[in-house]
Order: structure tokens, then C-alpha cells, then sequence
């Protein structure tokens, strides 16, 4: 047993009112969070079959949906690190910069919209945006279906996913079946999960003190839910802005989608699930360390300065939110043939 835990033991045998506080901790915990589900794709509106999901998880590795041949989803959402890429921005068609942090694909299924911003409504309209970014794949939704039409194993998977559409070898049915893939990659019992099942020892004395700071000073109003986050918009700077290298001027955010002037630099609250695994932090993607996160946004969003050790311990009941990796093989891909398109290294007009 660690040091931490026995601590935690020893308070619980001496004090009454620590046993009782912890109940009352668990109880508000299991009110404003759930834990992540085994099946991802039992969250989306439309039964899958495992033909689409195989389908998707082929497209999910294939980086032939791009016009250079070079980029798949997998490069900026690796399954290997957290289902993110652990750059500031990604890098994209023509060595292009991305404007904004990549978000995980772990656990996205459980989000109410994707983007930072929120323009895509759910995985299949979101799959569709970055095949068409010239700064990613850089591709048409033309060329795609040609690229895969060319191939006939693909021709055949397709056949298979949709086998009561006629022409199933469509753009939509790629996002389609990308969605489905997706679906599947949630994180389960993570030791926080664990906690809420009522396995209250899954946390120690100093992970329980963290959760403890982060009801109380305020950080489970935008970030709760089973993904602790993800569910709603708020502005990145409540009470005070964070500098231009954290929250740029030129990204106004969820305004570029809506128009409405109250909507300027206000973004989608962050899922913190593997948030330990995803530096790094904010749309920008210009804050490494988690407690260094964690100080900004007591900061800028509760207008609260952390101490060293309230920062510590929210950080610590952080890395609790880290859930059982999807375990994902490479797929073998169908080769190329005559008849598909070649890869275009250039920056493409559209």
C-alpha cells in the first residue's frame, strides 16, 4: 500500500467526520459525474453493425483519403498517445499548421458537438471537415470516392457495411462509417470511474482532496458529465483573460460559427478524460504541464489563485480520469491500383 493510502487509512479509523465527509463526497460526485460506458457506440442514434465499424477502422488508418497519401486520421489522433497528436498544432497538407490544438478522439462520441467550437454536430458531420481542410487532407469529396472505388477490396467492404445502399461507395457513407469506428474508442475504468461504482478506495487521501477542490472551487460548472466536460460553451477568460499566447486575438471561437457577438472567444468546455495524456492544453496548445493548466484556469475562470498545493492535488485527482486504452491493430490496407489517383504533395487550390 503507498504512503498516501495509509495515511488516508489511518485518518478514516481516527476521525469519524473524514469517513462521513468522504460519503458526502461520493455522493455529490456520483450526482455530477457518470462513468465512461464499455460501448461507445451505444451512445449514437443508429445501430452499427461490425462490418461499418471494420470498414471505418480501415478508413480511420488509410492515408490515401488525403491528397498527398500521406496523412490519416490516426496522424493527428493517434491511438498510441491518447488519441491526440501531443503538438501544439498539427501538421497538415504541405507542411501546413494547423490553427488549433488537436482534441482527442477518445471518448468524443460522448461529446454534444465536435470542434472546439462546436460546428460539427456529431463524429460523421466532424469526419467530413478535415478530409476537405486544404491546412489537413486537403482532399475533394470527388477524389475520395474515386481513390476508393479504385481499390476493390474497398469496393467490397463497402458493399458489406451498406449492403442495402446502392451506391455504397459514397463520401457520406466514409463519414459514416469513420463514425462508427470512433464510436468505439472510449476509456472505461479509469480509477475515477472506479470511484463512482463505489470503489471509493480507487482514489487516495490526496486524489479524494483534489476532486474535493475541484467541486468546491467551482471547476465541476463547466466540467462535468461522464466526460467531464464537452457538454456546453463558456468563455476562456470568466474573470480575467488569459495572455495573447494562451487564448489568441484572432481565434474568436464559437463566434465564427454563430455570428453572435457574445459568443467571441467562448469555446467548448474541454472533456478532461486522459487529460494527463493529452498535453498539450487549450485550443491554442501553448500550456505543457497539467498543474500549469490548472493554475490558468483557476485564474481566468474562477478568478481563484491556487496555491502550490490545491493545484497539486486537483492535478493529481486529474490523472485518476486516465480509463483503460483502446488496444488498436494497424490494419492491412487494399494496394493501389492503375485506376487511383496519385498522391499531390502541392498546396492545392479549392
Amino acid at each position: 500500500m503507498s504512503p498516501s493510502r495509509i495515511a488516508s487509512a489511518l485518518l478514516l479509523a481516527l476521525c469519524p467526520l473524514v469517513g462521513h465527509a468522504d460519503d458526502t463526497l461520493h455522493a455529490t460526485a456520483t450526482t455530477l459525474f457518470k462513468p465512461i460506458p464499455e460501448r461507445g457506440e451505444d451512445a449514437l442514434a443508429r445501430t452499427v453493425t461490425p462490418a461499418e465499424i471494420e470498414l471505418g477502422h480501415m478508413l480511420f488508418f488509410e492515408p490515401r483519403l488525403s491528397r498527398s497519401h500521406v496523412i490519416s486520421c490516426n496522424t493527428c489522433h493517434n491511438v498510441g498517445t491518447g488519441g491526440a497528436d501531443n503538438v501544439p498544432a498539427s501538421i497538415g497538407h504541405g507542411w501546413q499548421r494547423g490553427p488549433r490544438n488537436s482534441p482527442t478522439v477518445f471518448n468524443a462520441v460522448l461529446n454534444i458537438a465536435q470542434f472546439w467550437d462546436g460546428r460539427a454536430q456529431d463524429l460523421m458531420e466532424q469526419a467530413k471537415g478535415p478530409i476537405a481542410a486544404s491546412v489537413e487532407m486537403n482532399n475533394t469529396p470527388e477524389r475520395v470516392v474515386a481513390t476508393l472505388r479504385s481499390m476493390p477490396a474497398y469496393v467490397e467492404a463497402f458493399a458489406a457495411a451498406y449492403p442495402d445502399d446502392p451506391d455504397p461507395v459514397s463520401f457520406d457513407n466514409v463519414a459514416r462509417a469513420l463514425e462508427a469506428f470512433e464510436a468505439t474508442l472510449v476509456t472505461p475504468n479509469a480509477p475515477f470511474d472506479r470511484y463512482l461504482a463505489g470503489e471509493t478506495d480507487a482514489l487516495d487521501a490526496r486524489e479524494r482532496e483534489g476532486l474535493r477542490l475541484f467541486v468546491d472551487a467551482g471547476c465541476a460548472a463547466c466540467h462535468n458529465g461522464v466526460n467531464l466536460g464537452g457538454m456546453a460553451y463558456f468563455p476562456f477568460g470568466v474573470v480575467q483573460r488569459p495572455g495573447a499566447e494562451v487564448l489568441p486575438e484572432g481565434d474568436k471561437g464559437r463566434f465564427v460559427v454563430t455570428q453572435t457577438a457574445s459568443d467571441e472567444y467562448v469555446f467548448r468546455a474541454a472533456p478532461l478524460r486522459n487529460v494527463a495524456l493529452t498535453a498539450p492544453y487549450f485550443h491554442s496548445g501553448e500550456v505543457w504541464e497539467l498543474e500549469e493548466a490548472v493554475a490558468i484556469m483557476g485564474s481566468s475562470q474562477l478568478g481563484r489563485e491556487l496555491d502550490a498545493g490545491e493545484v497539486g492535488a486537483i492535478a493529481a485527482f486529474l490523472r485518476t480520469l486516465t480509463g483503460e486504452q483502446p488496444r488498436i491493430e494497424h490494419p492491412l490496407l487494399p494496394p493501389s491500383t492503375a485506376a487511383t489517383p496519385r498522391p499531390d504533395h502541392g498546396v492545392a487550390e479549392h
